[in-house]
């Protein structure tokens, strides 16, 4: 058995969850107290009543999740809310959520992480929220054909693209999750193709007089990465077993 608090405080100071400002109503950090006591670590994209179930059926009891259980102001512990606050409290499940702190992590954030996998080099950051940018710049050598082709073997459900900017594009500009905020803002970083994870339509009339790239890939699939790699860590250095809870969410 490991300490809980020992975990939280490792988990705070690996994502600086003091130093990176959220939305208002979100909060970072331990959302939800075990026993004190913690053997087993998992790690889901959402703190949903599923997840929470999954996670029980593992034995686990410490959750982290990227979509915390706090976005809005207090509501009622009634319905599904009740049911999942007293599952976690019945089962002895702590819940931890980092959101905007493990998108833009510089090591295991989701933005870097996807660079990673794509094999894009970061260059610099854009789209400052409240003192911090939240986005990523990186280089690029692939032509379009080569970008899509990566795109779709990482993302097979959820990859869709709107393509009018540059065939070979030099920046591109990667925002997981809701990629809303950065759309007319990628040209002022010197990149006209955007990755992201959830687009609205009249993005694709935005894409088209601004001649722009938009490659929209799941605001689910492109938030995997921060929780899971945050997870890897916390089990290997407290030498506790981890899964990921995966609910295959197609949005």
């Amino acid at each position: 058995m490991v300490n809980l608090w020992d975990v939280v405080k490792y988990c705070d100071q690996r994502v600086c969850v003091n130093e990176i400002p959220d939305f208002d109503g979100s909060h970072n950090g331990l959302q939800l107290e075990n026993n004190g006591e913690v053997s087993k670590v998992c790690a889901s994209v959402d703190a949903g009543l599923v997840p929470f179930r999954l996670a029980i059926e593992k034995k686990a009891d410490f959750l982290i999740c990227h979509h915390g259980m706090f976005w809005t102001p207090p509501i009622p512990l009634t319905g599904s809310s009740y049911e999942k606050v007293k599952l976690a409290l019945d089962r002895n499940l702590a819940i931890y959520g980092s959101h905007l702190p493990l998108d833009c992590h510089p090591e295991i954030g989701n933005n870097v992480l996807l660079a990673n996998k794509l094999g894009l080099e970061p260059c610099d950051t854009f789209l400052p929220y409240q003192g911090k940018d939240i986005g990523l710049v990186t280089t690029s050598s692939y032509d379009r054909n080569e970008l899509g082709e990566r795109l779709t073997d990482l993302f097979p459900n959820s990859f869709h693209a709107m393509e009018f900017g540059m065939g070979k594009p030099e920046k591109i500009a990667i925002l997981t999750g809701s990629g809303q905020s950065a759309v007319d803002q990628i040209l002022g970083c010197g990149a006209d193709t955007l990755i992201t994870g959830e687009l609205k339509q009249h993005h694709f009339n935005i894409a088209q007089e601004l001649e722009l790239n938009l490659y929209a890939c799941g605001h689910y699939a492109t938030e995997r990465f921060g929780v899971d790699a945050l997870a890897r860590e916390v089990a290997q250095k407290f030498d506790i077993p981890y899964e990921f809870i995966d609910t295959d969410c197609p949005l």
